[in-house]
């Protein structure tokens, strides 16, 4: 883990290690100031680590709470486009690569945009399930692992609602990012020493 991290460093990334998901937790709530606005991207381990929860209860902050209950399927899609514009961006990584590079897969494309560009800063919570050795190990993950789970999520979720379950390969991942570095400062990456999310 501490070659993949020196490497993320090298690439811009800064790095912050911890050993829980309640130290995970207790961290990325310094990110959080007075007046920003927050951006969510699709995330298990955000939820997972109780910090969904935290943000919705908070109302100091304007969160583009995309999974506010009850909200209509085009102001989703606003409150993710507004997520890209915000002042911090929160979620995870599907694979970080042991030469310090993130890979990730989305449907839409609203939270690879916003790593890649949009927010100010972008906060993104990892466990120690998403170190790979390469680029082709962390798409493996994505195809192998990431996409089965999230189709199967999904489709629950759609049942759960009465809707017709109809996700699969063919749009729950199709749109793949390869990150070689950012601007230093810009992202930050609270690397947890257990198995979160996806």
């Amino acid at each position: 883990m501490q070659e993949t991290i020196k490497n993320l460093e090298n690439n811009g990334f800064e790095v912050i290690e911890v050993a829980t998901s309640k130290e995970a937790f207790e961290v990325a709530k310094e990110f959080i100031k007075d007046g920003q606005k927050i951006g969510l991207g699709g995330s298990t381990t955000v939820a997972q680590i109780g910090l969904l929860d935290y943000l919705s209860k908070l109302n100091n902050i304007e969160l583009c709470n995309q999974y506010e209950e009850g909200i209509s399927k085009e102001e989703n899609l606003e409150r993710r486009r507004q997520g890209i514009l915000s002042d911090l961006y929160i979620t995870s990584c599907n694979a970080i690569t042991k030469d310090g590079c993130l890979v990730n897969v989305d449907g839409d494309g609203n939270r690879v945009a916003a790593q890649i560009f949009g927010p100010k800063k972008v906060l993104l919570i990892v466990g120690k399930n998403k170190l790979v050795e390469s680029v082709e190990d962390g798409f493996a993950r994505v195809r192998d692992i990431v996409a089965p789970l999230n189709i199967e999520r999904m489709n629950k979720k759609a049942i759960s609602m009465g809707k017709k379950p109809h996700y699969n390969q063919d749009n729950i991942a199709n749109k793949f990012a390869y990150i070689n570095g950012d601007r230093e400062g810009r992202t930050t990456i609270i690397l947890v020493n257990e198995e979160l999310g996806f």
